[in-house]
């Protein structure tokens, strides 16, 4: 029997091990099958070049739990190991300055198992013992026993084993009976082990028998050997892609299309992309790519390896350029990692671009749900928008698409303005905004729908990349002056008439939650609406942004900034006003005399001060223009209160108010019960 000390330089390994990788203590079952499917693999190379010359026979790697014993137990029937090599390979642990180990990898559970190469050691995370019964491959092989109980002392002895190969029996800790749980054992072996190129089997298969499930004699066998990613896809169906999407997510629904990756140079990897059906929702959909090495499951955390926007695919990629234990700062910094996620963008890239040219009715039926992945890409990535601008799609309200060049030829004869900028309008929702998309296709313009998550902030970017244009919501403002051809028709109205009619509409105004309006008197024309709401494109699309950029969150906290325009041309605007100036004409007489003069003083005293140097000006003298200012004030708000009183009573302001409202989604309520009442009594 030989005894001794496992070569490290700390005193006890054990409880680092214990303490710093408890958080992903479950990837040891991953590392010991990882080591039983190795040793395997080294016996079929070993095989395949005459070496071994002995019967391979039924190489199924094993795991099978005692619960009366409290073990889990892997074997494998692949080289295993002399005595010699147990003390080379894992009696010399090979690290030191201790001090400096924990605080590097403290936070990393991979990153210490990778970096030290302690896969097999990753078995004291949970056991409290760990026996290795082995037998080399090698002819007259002797069976040798190690065992350990989580000190650095350990104990190897010759026994007997009739076949090559290794058990690795962990005798599991009182803190970790969980791994003792059948269904618990089941669920590790499907996460990390279910494509491990060698048959894993866990028990038996069962069955349903007099009313209860039992064991049969057919092992449960519960990985695939050859997954899709690696075969040939000149040999794969539709169906079989999508049968292999199902296993791997069987709530989801069918996928779009998939990118099947095959490359061995400048590095290697394969795997399968599938597109998803997203509407929204962006974070939702994360993290669904899962990450292989040589077919063993490293992470589903593959941000820094495949582009942030692709993120949002499914599937699956098998490097082994990227070593099993990695730490996310090494993928930040890897030269190999950023040529795979380069690679992986031109890849997808080239595929759209292709389903694109060949079938481009597919490819429009599918833009809805493919946009938000193209979006992101070209929000996130500037080599991909270079790309994606040859097959992104713009979707107008009527349903049809155009590619950008497409569009901008469509609209660039009737939608430039009078400063050759051209003008992109757009809805976002097409019934809310039916009347204003029906004023701009009435003057013939086309009306893009851009109702997806990322559409706004993907106008914006298109303003920067395209040479004068502009995006405009087609409620942003009153039809002739989202596209002005010339300069606006004056208006009509004497400065007191203005005045008088916009305070008619201001005084009777609702006050609503997080929404201000500013009210203006514009000629729009006889035949166009008495009154208009718009919002302010640049305020909504802000705040629009704030959504998505947290620096910009004061913008969410502003209220909406709305226009009112009253249409001075229109009949009812015209009775309006001879209403409001008839009844209040006499009242207001000596109001508008006293503010007369009150500004002709004023304008006296600013121009007597106007000549003095500031410090040449006396305190009374800034009095006399305080007190002007204020006495102008009192008597605009006496005129404000004349007008106000009399339009509280003005059922056609109230139903032009809450018309304008109501097509603008924003008459709810008592008001939308107050306008239902006050129509029927128009009506009657």
């Amino acid at each position: 029997m030989q005894k001794g000390n496992i070569g490290v330089t700390t005193e006890n390994i054990f409880p680092v091990i214990k303490k710093f990788l408890y958080s992903d203590h479950e990837i040891f079952l991953r590392e010991m099958v990882s080591n039983a499917v190795d040793a395997t693999q080294k016996l079929k190379t070993l095989a395949e070049r005459g070496e071994f010359k002995g019967e391979l026979g039924d190489l199924t790697v094993r795991v099978s739990l005692d619960t009366d014993k409290g073990t889990l137990t892997i074997s494998d029937r692949g080289i295993g190991m002399t005595a010699e090599e147990i003390d080379k390979y894992i009696n010399q642990i090979a690290f030191s300055g201790v001090n400096d180990f924990l605080e590097k990898y403290k936070d990393n559970a991979n990153a210490i198992i990778g970096h030290f190469g302690l896969g097999f050691y990753s078995a004291f995370m949970v056991s409290k013992k760990v026996e290795i019964v082995t037998k080399s491959y090698q002819e007259g092989a002797q069976a040798v026993k190690w065992s350990c109980d989580g000190s650095p002392a350990f104990e190897i002895d010759e026994t007997e084993k009739a076949d090559r190969g290794s058990d690795i029996i962990l005798y599991i800790d009182d803190d970790c009976k969980e791994f003792l749980e059948k269904q618990k054992i089941q669920d590790l072996l499907n996460k990390y082990c279910k494509f491990m190129a060698v048959p894993v089997a866990f028990g038996k298969k069962t069955e349903w028998k007099d009313g209860k499930q039992v064991d049969t004699d057919e092992d449960n066998i519960i990985n695939n050997v050859e997954p899709l990613w690696t075969k040939a896809p000149s040999t794969l169906k539709d169906e079989d892609y999508k049968e292999f999407y199902r296993t791997l997510y069987p709530m989801q629904d069918e996928p779009l299309f998939w990118i099947h990756l095959n490359v061995d140079f400048p590095f290697n990897l394969t795997g399968i992309l599938y597109f998803p059906r997203i509407k929204s929702n962006i974070e939702l959909q994360r993290n669904k790519i899962q990450l292989y090495c040589n077919q063993v499951f490293v992470t589903d955390q593959v941000e820094g390896i495949v582009p942030e926007f692709l993120t949002l695919l499914h599937g699956v990629i098998d490097s082994p350029d990227i070593p099993l234990n990695v730490s996310r700062s090494y993928l930040q910094s890897d030269a190999n990692v950023k040529k795979i996620s380069t690679y992986i963008t031109k890849k997808v890239a080239d595929r759209l671009k292709s389903i694109f040219n060949e079938n481009r009715k597919d490819y429009e039926g599918k833009w809805d749900d493919l946009k938000i992945f193209i979006h992101y890409g070209m929000l996130s990535q500037e080599d991909f928008y270079d790309r994606a601008k040859d097959f992104a799609l713009l979707k107008d309200t009527e349903g049809k698409y155009y590619t950008y060049e497409e569009y901008k030829t469509l609209i660039k004869d009737n939608q430039t303005d009078k400063n050759d900028q051209l003008i992109y309008l757009y809805a976002n929702n097409v019934d809310d905004q039916y009347s204003y998309v029906e004023a701009a296709k009435a003057k013939g313009y086309n009306v893009l729908l851009m109702d997806g998550d990322l559409d706004v902030p993907v106008a914006s970017m298109l303003e920067q990349k395209m040479e004068k244009s502009r995006f405009t919501r087609v409620d942003g403002d009153i039809i002739d002056r989202l596209i002005q051809k010339e300069d606006a028709p004056k208006n009509e109205l004497s400065e007191t008439d203005s005045d008088n009619l916009s305070e008619a509409f201001r005084s009777q105004l609702p006050h609503l939650d997080k929404a201000e309006f500013h009210v203006e008197v514009q000629a729009l024309g006889e035949t166009s609406q008495p009154v208009v709401i718009t919002q302010s494109e640049y305020m909504r699309r802000m705040k629009d942004m704030s959504r998505f950029q947290s620096g910009m969150a004061f913008y969410a906290q502003m209220p909406d900034m709305f226009s009112m325009v009253l249409n001075s041309d229109h009949p009812l605007m015209k009775k309006v006003l001879s209403d409001t100036n008839a009844a209040t004409e006499e009242e207001l007489k000596p109001i508008l005399a006293e503010i007369r003069g009150q500004e002709a003083r004023l304008a006296v005293l600013r121009q007597e001060r106007d000549k003095k140097k500031p410090e040449e000006v006396t305190q009374t003298e800034k009095d006399d223009i305080n007190n002007t200012e204020k006495a102008i004030n009192e008597q605009k708000d006496k005129k404000k209160q004349v007008i106000g009183e009399h339009s509280k009573d003005n059922a056609i302001v109230h139903q032009l108010i809450d018309l304008a409202l109501l097509q603008n989604g924003m008459l709810k309520g008592a008001a939308l019960d107050a306008f239902l009442k006050r129509s029927v009594e128009l009506i009657h």
